[in-house]
């Protein structure tokens, strides 16, 4: 079955919800790890949404990961339904 006949069933979107949003998180959570690990366990939390989220710098964060997590959820849910 064809991608294009698979995204009109309910059970693709279902499917594909449960790879995303696992997905997302763990990569967001991840990239602030690497960004800010420093202020992270200091504890700065403002330090933190200044360098990842100020002055629209939280556009280009969320957006690479919804790209790359939507695509990567769309492949496995593609390829692991029948």
């Amino acid at each position: 079955m064809s991608l294009l006949t698979k995204i009109k069933q309910p059970d693709f979107w279902t499917n594909f919800l449960k790879v995303f949003i696992p997905f997302f998180i763990i990569v967001s959570v991840i990239s602030l790890l690497i960004n800010s690990s420093s202020s992270i366990f200091s504890g700065d939390f403002n330090e933190v949404a200044a360098q990842n989220f100020s002055d629209g710098k939280w556009k280009t964060f969320f957006g690479y990961k919804l790209f790359f997590s939507s695509f990567y959820g769309m492949y496995i849910t593609n390829k692991n339904m029948k």
